[in-house]
Order: structure tokens, then C-alpha cells, then sequence
């Protein structure tokens, strides 16, 4: 006897899998706020508060390539939230990257 799947079923397995892995994303709820790639620095602290972790990169991890202002100044600051981390990159001062996983 050949019992055959719902779609459903195997959507629900691949969501499950993929529940814990990391989520990049263009923009973050923050309660009734967005905050999105391209906002300042000043408004992640606004909606997030002061990082847990922050990380400037390093002389050794820059490009080559510098900005015009003669370094990249990039930071990454890290969010610990309802049981997820949130890591927000910055660039000169703008939001670039938010990276989104459960804890």
C-alpha cells in the first residue's frame, strides 16, 4: 500500500529545518517600527538600545579598496532579543546588513 504525502507535509519539514539557521533581511520589525537597511546608526540605537557586543573591523579584514573617507568604518553590532540574535552591520554611520537567528 503506497501512501502518498501532502505538499504541506514536506513544506512543514523544510520550515522546520530551516528554523534555526541565520536570516538576512532588508529591514527588522522593532515592535511597531521598522528599521531597514540604509537608516543611521542613531536610529538602530533608538529602536534596539545600546549593542550587547559591538566589533569594529579590523585592519587586516579591510579590502583594499578604501571609501573616500580613507577607511571603511565598519562595525557590526550584535542584539541579544526574545530568545534571537540580531546582528546589525554598520558602514560609515548606515545600517548595510541585518542578519537575523535564533539563539
Amino acid at each position: 500500500m503506497h501512501h502518498r504525502s501532502s505538499p504541506l507535509v514536506f513544506l512543514g519539514f523544510a520550515w522546520m529545518a530551516c528554523a534555526g539557521m541565520a536570516h538576512a533581511s532588508d529591514s527588522l520589525r522593532v515592535g511597531n517600527r521598522l528599521l531597514m537597511v540604509g537608516d543611521t546608526a542613531a536610529h538602530v540605537q533608538a529602536l534596539l538600545g545600546r549593542p550587547s557586543y559591538r566589533a569594529h573591523r579590523s585592519s587586516s579584514q579591510r579590502r583594499r579598496r578604501r571609501t573616500t573617507s580613507g577607511s571603511d568604518g565598519s562595525e557590526r553590532w550584535q542584539y541579544r532579543r526574545d530568545g534571537r540574535v540580531i546582528v546589525v552591520t554598520i558602514v560609515d554611520g548606515l545600517v548595510t546588513d541585518i542578519d537575523e537567528r535564533r539563539s
